[in-house]
């Protein structure tokens, strides 16, 4: 797997306090903006083949980056109106190859995770969708999941995660099978979290979890924003 789709067109309208006239991605970190860190992170663990899905303010990270950041290529799809996390992959997942698994990110959140590890488990099995999985310590922000002792996912619901649980840290392997489903097709407005994936659960698909104890940071709100570049720089 050397191809990574990043959903990177959100409004960002909880952070426009703090960074007010940038897409979330390219909000400043230790002075490079976020979605450089991100995509370092992920270069060097394989990935050269980014597709990110951009909207708001996409000139910004268009003309910062171009076609090609170090040794990666990029490439963009441009929600014109905005689709939502779900139509945001779905636009993207159109430039995947449809034989290729692919990585799946979002471009307000870093989290270490070994990607040869979450490779092995999905394909070990037989994974659909493959959660990374970490410990949350607040109430009711992140999507909250039940897993049995073997990975399977049972339930998932977008803010119910409560401390201790373990919950979506928005780092996903895709099976590209997954995506072939008739309900939803490129420019359609939907939701990965409350949509594809409660689609996926109903209609039997097989959606992995595996937790990882690396760093995590969503920097959605500005408090969490403010904390990124003493994390990120350790």
């Amino acid at each position: 797997m050397t191809s990574a789709v990043i959903l990177a067109g959100g409004l960002g309208t909880r952070l426009r306090s703090a960074v007010p006239d940038l897409p979330k991605p390219m909000a400043p970190i230790s002075g490079r903006p976020f979605l450089e860190h991100q995509l370092d992170y992920w270069i060097k663990q394989g990935i050269n083949r980014f597709v990110l899905s951009v909207g708001y303010r996409y000139e910004v990270i268009v003309d910062h980056f171009g076609n090609r950041y170090k040794d990666a290529e990029l490439d963009y799809v441009i929600e014109e109106t905005p689709l939502g996390t779900g139509g945001g992959l779905l636009l993207a997942a159109e430039k995947v190859s449809k034989d290729e698994s692919f990585l799946l990110l979002n471009g307000d959140t870093y989290f270490a995770v070994d990607l040869k590890t979450l490779i092995e488990f999905s394909l070990a099995n037989d994974a659909d969708w493959c959660f990374s999985l970490f410990r949350t310590h607040e109430e009711g922000r992140y999507m909250g999941m039940d897993v049995s002792p073997q990975g399977q996912i049972v339930s998932l619901k977008s803010g119910t995660g409560r401390p201790g649980q373990l919950a979506n840290g928005g780092v996903y392997w895709v099976n590209p099978r997954a995506l072939l489903n008739e309900r939803f097709s490129p420019g359609d407005k939907c939701s990965l979290e409350d949509d594809i994936f409660m689609t996926a659960m109903v209609s039997g698909q097989r959606l992995l979890g595996v937790e990882f104890s690396g760093a995590f940071i969503d920097i959605g709100v500005p408090d969490d924003y403010h904390r990124a570049p003493e994390l990120l720089s350790s």
